[in-house]
């Protein structure tokens, strides 16, 4: 029965999606090649196979493997969970709630990526996804002049950005209120620019500055 659900995930997967899920697994475990193969069974050029081509389909038992090899599930490996918020997985049994300390929460901040700013509105306050960098020890975005985004500066905001292993049951989140002001001079405005770690997901133009004057900065971690 779990062989045949496993084929089942397969189907409907974005062509090269796998060998990109199973890179990125592997590199978030600080696993090699040759250790992930190892511990899957599988030698480590078909392994490579996977990872870099797109037509790539091993069968349900190959994948049950690389997923007990990568601590995960098929059904994250083959991408079925790419429609559904974080969180939905069970609970450890015993979970270990912590309060993460400054150095910490700064330290996690600086991997960069996707948060969630809550931007105060005439309607209510609003969250929206932005992507960040950290540049000198300050949190920075860019926004369209006119966005939602664009409307924090000037305001007291909360930024919040998060990371959840639904295959381990642990997870951290990191919390950020401060002032937001909008980036004016155009030199520091074109330093941002240069030293920015990734550039916006949505695409067009972004041409406001924006960073965070962090006023507080607190953290969780949930392990087991």
């Amino acid at each position: 029965m779990t062989e045949q659900v496993s084929s089942h995930a397969v189907v409907g997967r974005s062509v090269g999606d796998l060998g990109r899920r199973i890179t990125q697994r592997r590199t978030e475990l600080g696993l090699t090649r040759q250790e992930t193969a190892a511990r899957a069974g599988v030698a480590p050029a078909y392994l490579q196979y996977l990872e870099e081509q797109p037509t790539a389909s091993p069968g349900a038992g190959t994948l049950l493997r690389l997923a007990g090899a990568l601590k995960t599930t098929v059904w994250h490996l083959t991408g079925g969970d790419t429609e559904r918020p974080p969180g939905l997985g069970r609970a450890a049994r015993t979970p270990r709630f912590t309060e993460l300390t400054d150095a910490e929460c700064r330290a996690l901040l600086s991997t960069h990526g996707v948060g969630r700013l809550a931007v105060p509105t005439a309607p209510g306050p609003v969250v929206v996804p932005v992507n960040y960098s950290v540049i000198d020890g300050e949190l920075v975005f860019r926004a369209a002049p006119g966005t939602t985004p664009s409307q924090a500066a000037g305001h007291q905001v909360a930024f919040e950005v998060d990371r959840i292993d639904e295959a381990f049951s642990e997870g951290w989140s990191v919390l950020v209120r401060g002032r937001a002001r909008a980036v004016t001079d155009p030199d520091e405005a074109r330093r941002l620019e240069e030293r920015a770690y990734s550039t916006p997901w949505a695409g067009g133009r972004r041409d406001l500055w924006l960073r965070i004057e962090s006023a507080a900065v607190t953290g969780r971690r949930i392990t087991v």
